[in-house]
């Protein structure tokens, strides 16, 4: 188990992490959520070793591995291959071999004093066995083996790291994580920049990992399908929920309730202590009451309610003109970057006013040039793309953050979008629209939220009301009550929206069609995701089994049962060994119970004994009992995440 024991951690005065005390069992798969900056990633940072707490204290089981798949990949790690990127998964192997390099090149020179060569040899042993024990000498054939099942060609092995999308790149992270043997696995925001069919494909390879998963989210879909326990990381403290997310959310409106009536009850309490207190205080006959009162006053705890996550205000979108039938029409629409790879051919078709259309498809297969197609932002390279009757487009693009000088105040950014001409009349209409009044229209864009950032910019959308949205990839770092009133607000608006979005939660709610970018072309399902899915046959073995050259990868059933193979060959060594530690230790527990029984029978039984012997005996005895129940206690907790790890490799 791991166990955090009082950490407290703050940055420029600030209290991020405050006496946080909390464990988490082997096998458990906990999701980690919280508003940004509550303290999520810092917690993951201590926990690997690259922050320490400012006090407190992690405890560890002793050889645990832990691997950590980031949010974004070092750039110094992208001009590297992507073989050499996923087989250097173990920090100790690379310092391990330059060590046992550099040992050899100096005993090759007979540079080693004669009086340090047998220390030296003694840690090239060291180094040997560490090395061959983690495996050096087949992470290049592990490594191949897991990009090839995670749908990468072999003829990618060799290209660099920055040739691939941001999709694949993360796939090649979990490849290099995987094969590190974690046995925790840290995920945090594994989803961010993976479409729809691959954040289905690393949902359901993570099912199948056999270790404790401890996963930071904002995707609603990846914590439901995969965490069974809910860490909420908020004000500085660490609030654990017993259940999966759903749980987590009626289990936290009831505990917030009970909390406001106990501070309701607190602060009446106060009051009603102060008025007697200022009442009585001057006289004379009731000092020691007033005296009585005020100590009480001042032993009253109090009483802090957790942020609130999910927001309480609500975005209300302008009324949308009046519109045609349709909102826009492709016809005969071919388009690409080059002449040679045209991402649409003979395109034909149709948005319906009133639709709430989802675009969906793997990285790179073009939702992105589509929807800028859509806006005008794009002119096909035959073709024709027509706006529907009185259309009034608002496009967001993915980069809408970035449109929003840092040093410009939310009035400005907002005003800045006005048409030429148009007056500033409603102007503070629409920013009460989007949640913005009084002193907050002055805030600069630069201190703002990610969810005050998409409330800015939808309201520089709806300075001109549109009737036709297109929101690419509006979701991408918001945390769940951004999500959540974004999505409340879509479902909400009568004109027409077209979406691209990895977050499947907020697809599954807003979308009631969906357009799939599939490798035959372009397709439409009448219906919401769920509908899409029981539909498209071709999805799950396309999420598992296409290549990142779009070929299908041959014998991945033959590959899972090979790898559990090893699996349960690997794990049978290991209980053998454990249990072997267990009864060693449990043998040299009764050996010294009984040694310590027949001390104090001794001791006390009267006669002529050496009294100062047996009591430094007794007292080494004594010592040892601890040590040997602290080690024992330690190497059964092992043997039970053996058996539990062991239990589950059968179970699959």
């Amino acid at each position: 188990m791991i166990d955090f024991r009082n950490i407290c951690k703050s940055f420029s005065g600030k209290d991020i992490l405050r006496d946080v005390t909390l464990r988490i069992n082997p096998g458990e798969r906990v999701g980690v959520v919280g508003p940004n900056g509550a303290g999520k990633s810092t917690l993951f940072s201590i926990l690997i070793g690259e922050l320490s707490p400012d006090s407190g204290s992690i405890a560890i089981p002793k050889n645990h591995r832990i691997g950590l798949m980031r949010q974004h990949i070092d750039h110094r790690e992208l001009t590297r291959s992507l073989l050499d990127f996923t087989a250097d998964a173990i920090p100790e192997l690379k310092s391990g071999a330059e060590e046992l390099k550099k040992i050899e090149s100096d005993m090759a020179a007979d540079l080693i004093p004669e009086e340090d060569l047998e220390r030296v040899l003694r840690r090239h042993g060291e180094l040997q066995t560490m090395i061959e024990h983690l495996g050096a000498y087949r992470m290049d054939v592990e490594a191949s083996q897991a990009l090839s099942s995670l749908g990468f060609a072999e003829s990618d092995f060799k290209r660099p790291l920055s040739s691939f999308s941001g999709g694949w790149q993360m796939r090649a992270a979990l490849a290099r994580v995987l094969i590190s043997r974690p046995d925790t696995l840290l995920l945090d925001e594994p989803s961010n920049y993976l479409d729809i069919p691959a954040v289905e494909w690393l949902c359901r390879f993570l099912a199948t990992f056999q270790g404790t998963l401890i996963l930071i989210s904002h995707d609603r879909f990846l914590l439901r399908k995969l965490t069974d326990i809910i860490v909420e990381i908020n004000q500085g403290a660490a609030t654990r929920y017993p259940g999966g997310y759903d749980f987590y959310c009626r289990e936290r409106e009831q505990r917030r309730y009970a909390l406001e009536a106990a501070k309701r009850n607190s602060d009446r309490e106060k009051e009603r202590l102060e008025r007697l207190i200022d009442r009585f205080r001057s006289k004379s006959t009731k000092a020691a009451a007033a005296k009585s009162w005020q100590k009480k006053l001042d032993s009253m705890d109090e009483i802090t309610l957790p942020d609130e996550l999910n927001y309480k205000g609500v975005i209300r979108f302008p009324a949308p003109p009046d519109a045609g039938v349709e909102a826009v029409r492709l016809e005969g629409v071919d388009f690409g970057y080059d002449e040679k790879n045209l991402l649409f051919k003979n395109l034909e078709l149709t948005v319906n006013t009133g639709d709430k259309l989802g675009i969906i498809g793997y990285n790179g297969r073009g939702k992105t040039t589509l929807m800028k197609l859509m806006a005008g932002k794009l002119s096909p390279c035959s073709g024709r793309v027509t706006p529907g009757h009185h259309a009034v487009i608002g496009y967001q693009a993915q980069e809408f953050s970035e449109l929003l000088p840092d040093e410009m105040s939310v009035y400005d950014a907002v005003r800045a979008a006005l048409p030429a001409g148009a007056s500033t009349a409603n102007l503070m209409n629409i920013l009460g629209s989007f949640g913005f009044s009084g002193d907050d229209t002055e805030k600069r864009c630069g201190v703002l939220s990610g969810g005050e950032r998409i409330r800015v910019q939808f309201a520089r959308i709806f300075v001109n009301p549109p009737n036709f949205l297109l929101l690419d990839e509006p979701t991408t770092h918001l945390d769940l009550s951004a999500r959540e009133l974004l999505q409340q607000a879509l479902c909400d608006f009568p004109g027409t929206v077209c979406i691209v979005s990895h977050d499947i939660e907020f697809v599954r709610n807003v979308a009631t069609t969906i357009l799939a970018l599939e490798p035959e072309g372009v397709k439409k399902y009448y219906g919401n995701y769920d509908y899409y899915l029981e539909k498209s046959a071709s999805l799950i073995p396309a999420a598992v089994q296409v290549r990142s050259d779009g070929a299908p990868v041959q014998d991945s059933a033959k590959l899972r049962r090979q790898e559990r193979a090893r699996a349960r060959q690997a794990i049978q060594g290991e209980l053998k060994k454990a249990k072997d530690a267990v009864a060693k230790l449990e043998k040299l527990y009764d050996e010294l119970s009984d040694r310590k029984t027949f001390l104090v029978a001794k001791l006390s039984g009267g006669g002529k004994v050496d009294f100062a012997a047996l009591k430094k005996e007794l007292a080494e005895v004594e010592a040892a009992l601890a040590k040997c129940e602290t080690d024992w206690e330690e190497a059964a907790m092992e043997l039970e995440a053996l058996k539990l790890e062991n239990d589950r490799i059968h179970s699959n």
